[in-house]
């Protein structure tokens, strides 16, 4: 789970955290993190899971 960046020869220091921020959008850390911060009953997860179903459908009928 550990993110490494090595840095090339000549790289600035900028472009060495914008290699890291986006190995960390990459590896969705962030939103992991945001998950696990605090504690979801089973019902609301499965609940949230019901509702992106939801919405990816109907989505996808109005592209149809």
């Amino acid at each position: 789970m550990a993110i490494i960046v090595k840095a090339q020869p000549g790289d600035s220091t900028d472009q060495i955290i914008k290699k890291f921020k986006k190995l960390v959008l990459q590896d969705q850390l962030l939103t992991q993190l945001k998950e696990k911060e605090f504690y979801k009953k089973p019902a609301i997860k499965k609940k949230e899971k019901m509702a992106e179903l939801r919405r990816r459908r109907k989505r996808h009928v109005r592209r149809k």
